[in-house]
């Protein structure tokens, strides 16, 4: 028995054994929220991470083979659990996306885009919502100098029902600048010449790897190759790499417009590990595509729930079988493909979800600890860390030093936890770190690691931006072509503190 298939064996018979309840929480707990001279903001600006290596930033870069060289791009991940609330008109995501501090590519990860009833569980999903958080991103990515959007469509209005399926198609790349199946290095053709890259299999792709709507004639599968973008989009900075939902989950990715020629084959895979072991409720959504010459894997989440004593193994359960069961599709038919079909076989993979993992303490224990402004000591209870400790779970993943209060569970539209509110044992929630982005693999740096505080959801948003080195090829730079609009301001490598403030 291989480790992974021990490891899950182990969990499954250990959570089988847990039925204990835990003691409950929190009666009142402080509260925090960021805010500057000018008034408060729904989103922090970027705070530094005290953990980033400023000599690391400008290390000498390692020895490259002939022809090929590192750049580095920044790179922008955000979680956000909306609670089933589709979003309004006027929500707006400018400080969520950090528009003034620009990212080369943005991964957002949602969970909870759509309640999560028997209806959207087990019949179909209703994917109206994903169309408006696209559109609101894209209002936000592509705005103007003047705050005017670039794109129709982007309006402040919502159509009666958006489609995901013709907004995705709206904010794709530009036919001049079709997402490639294929950019195989050419020195492994020339040297293959029967395995040239344009006999590279095209990937049939479901229409739901990018919408979650068939065609109107009945066909679900198109060619990446003829992703094209509508003629509004002429002027976009940045453009729709992917998109996909299951269930409540939704994942999107966008790149500058002048990074789409060298992104290439684009996977993605669904694994589902909600209501028995089998549906769409809880699980994943990993994309998998290579950019230059490195390889992404970028894996959305939404865990097991739960705070009885021993649902931290049920989590640790969820994490082991998506790396056991995510295969990618092989899309490229050369030998020499470097595609890895598993996640941790790529050369950088960024996890980012609502894990769903707690605090390990009871109600006066917790409260005693925040009251004092023990975060230390109240982080050294969080099961997240506790189950990496133990190398239970996430065995050689990293994760940013967290300087923000628990982002879970607010009561709607309010600072407020929910445990002050609801003093029923059975309704009232744990605070907690639900909101987590870990990464995995070398040439990643974290710049900052924040939490937003818009009071849309029970959930505050969590925000990381990283800078990568990624592997290029000499032969792919054109004359003139735009470099990486990465930038990284001493101000936010620099250490920043953070501290709550007594709200009695």
């Amino acid at each position: 028995m291989n480790p992974i298939d021990e490891t899950v064996a182990v969990s499954k018979m250990t959570v089988g054994n847990q039925d204990v309840k835990k003691k409950s929480f929190i009666h009142k707990i402080f509260t925090m929220k960021e805010r500057d001279g000018s008034g408060s903001s729904d989103f922090p600006e970027p705070q530094s991470n005290p953990a980033v290596d400023i000599q690391s930033i400008s290390s000498t870069e390692p020895q490259m083979p002939a022809g090929q060289y590192v750049q580095s791009f920044r790179v922008f991940v955000a979680t956000w659990n909306v609670g089933g609330k589709s979003p309004h008109n006027g929500l707006n995501l400018d400080d969520f996306l950090q528009v003034n501090n620009e990212s080369d590519i943005y991964v957002l990860g949602f969970q909870e885009i759509v309640p999560l009833n028997a209806g959207n569980v087990l019949v179909l999903e209703d994917n109206e919502p994903a169309a408006k958080w696209l559109t609101l991103i894209n209002q936000s990515l592509n705005k103007s100098l003047d705050g005017s959007s670039r794109s129709k469509a982007s309006g402040s209005r919502f159509s009666s029902k958006p489609s995901l399926k013709k907004v995705s198609k709206t904010f794709r790349t530009e036919s001049k600048r079709r997402l490639k199946s294929c950019n195989c290095i050419f020195e492994l053709e020339r040297k293959q010449s029967k395995d040239f890259c344009f006999r590279c299999q095209q990937p049939n792709i479901n229409e739901d790897d990018l919408s979650s709507e068939p065609d109107e004639d009945g066909s679900n599968v198109f060619d990446i190759s003829e992703i094209s973008m509508a003629s509004t989009s002429n002027h976009l900075k940045y453009s729709l790499i992917a998109s996909k939902q299951m269930v409540g989950i939704f994942v999107t990715i966008w790149a500058r417009k002048e990074h789409i020629q060298y992104v290439s084959h684009l996977r993605i895979s669904c694994i589902s590990r909600g209501i028995m072991g089998c549906l769409g409720n809880k699980g994943c959504i990993s994309v998998s595509f290579l950019f230059h010459q490195t390889s992404f894997c970028f894996v959305c989440s939404h865990l097991a729930s739960g705070e009885k004593e021993g649902d931290e193994l049920r989590r640790n359960l969820d994490v082991l079988e998506i790396l056991k069961s995510t295969q990618f599709p092989k899309i490229c038919k050369t030998t020499h493909s470097r595609m890895p079909d598993k996640i941790l076989g790529h050369d950088m993979v960024i996890w980012l979800g609502d894990l769903n993992y707690r605090i390990a303490l009871s109600y006066s224990e917790t409260r005693k600890l925040l009251e004092n402004n023990d975060w230390d000591a109240l982080l050294n209870k969080d099961q997240l860390k506790i189950e990496r400790e133990a190398e239970r779970v996430f065995k050689g993943w990293k994760e940013g030093k967290i300087y923000f209060a628990p982002t879970y569970k607010y009561f709607y539209n309010s600072d407020t936890y929910f445990g002050e509110i609801k003093t029923s044992k059975k309704k009232r929630r744990t605070p907690a770190w639900c909101d987590r982005i870990l990464w995995h693999g070398n040439g990643i740096k974290q710049l900052s690691y924040i939490r937003g505080e818009s009071r849309f959801s029970d959930h505050r948003p969590v925000c990381g931006t990283f800078v990568v080195d990624v592997v290029a090829n000499h032969n792919e730079l054109k004359k003139g072509s735009p470099s990486s609009n990465m930038k990284i301001e001493i101000e936010e490598l620099l250490p920043t503190a953070r501290y709550l403030k007594n709200m009695y």
